[in-house]
């Protein structure tokens, strides 16, 4: 099939994802405000009594130890934190993308999900290292959602992993976006940034899908947020939270320095914390 072809093809897949639940969307949105609150977290919440009902069964739950039984959404909302509340949202109402097993990259149903997890982990803990201020919950957010297009993409490379693998290793291709790119004429950032336009997804949120291995080709306003997913995608591979045969096929820029101050002990400290919360995550997310 031609690249042209194939890019129809993946305009498709991508007008026939499910929407992300309508709360789903309102949260992003809220936490990709820098003036946003804990009340404006909580009015939306009530509103959803799904995830409500699961709000407070997590926090209720003996992962979490509380001295007295929590029964108010502020109250669950504040305990959690606005990142578990946002990411339960989204694994509730994207769970099949995030679950479907990626045959193109040579990996489980699980893989995908707990890459993305581990990255978002990761990059919140890269991003309280930034020289400027920037926002905790909307790293962690971005690097649940990062790699939202490699489940498109996939289908397009079914049997094509080792060709990828094959290219970088001649060096015909820089890195296995771009084998991506050269095998189906597209990758997963692109298709990545396609459906988060679908989905009407805040603009920095698409803005760091698309740019999540280039960070530097990101625009100025997000581009700390950017470099902080790219640390964090890379720690997680380093982890051994990859996705398959795309697993450590990726180049870092090194221009991250200069909008991070990371040290090799800061890199080790980063990547045992961020390892622990996603062990405590993992858990909360995988309760019914």
């Amino acid at each position: 099939m031609s690249s042209e072809m194939n890019r129809l093809a993946m305009e498709r897949a991508v007008q026939s994802t499910p929407f992300l639940s309508p709360n789903a969307l309102l949260l992003m949105e809220k936490a990709s405000d820098p003036d946003h609150d804990l009340h404006d977290l909580v009015a939306l919440v009530r509103n959803d009594s799904v995830l409500t009902a699961r709000l407070l069964r997590v926090v209720n739950s003996p992962a979490f130890k509380t001295l007295h039984a929590i029964t108010t959404v502020d109250r669950a909302i504040a305990y959690l934190g606005e990142r578990m509340v946002i990411g339960m949202a989204i694994a509730d109402s994207a769970g099949s993308l995030f679950s479907r097993p990626l045959q193109g990259y040579e990996c489980d149903h699980v893989a995908l999900w707990r890459h993305d997890l581990f990255v978002a982990v990761a990059a919140r803990e890269v991003s309280k290292y930034c020289k400027n201020e920037i926002n905790l919950e909307l790293a962690f957010t971005a690097g649940l959602l990062h790699d939202i297009g490699k489940p498109l993409v996939s289908e397009f490379l079914k049997g094509l992993a080792g060709a990828a693998v094959a290219d970088i290793e001649s060096g015909s291709c820089s890195d296995y976006l771009a084998a991506e790119q050269n095998l189906v004429g597209f990758d997963h950032a692109d298709a990545g940034s396609e459906l988060a336009r679908y989905w009407q997804l805040p603009v920095p949120l698409e803005e760091i899908i698309r740019c999540h291995h280039s960070p530097c080709r990101a625009a100025a306003e997000v581009r700390s947020l950017v470099y902080a997913v790219h640390l964090g995608d890379i720690i997680a591979m380093m982890a051994g939270f990859g996705t398959g045969s795309d697993a450590m096929q990726y180049t870092l820029d090194q221009e991250y320095d200069r909008y991070f101050d990371i040290s090799p002990v800061d890199l080790s400290e980063i990547t045992i914390l961020a390892h622990e919360e996603f062990v405590r995550s993992e858990s909360v997310f995988s309760q019914d």
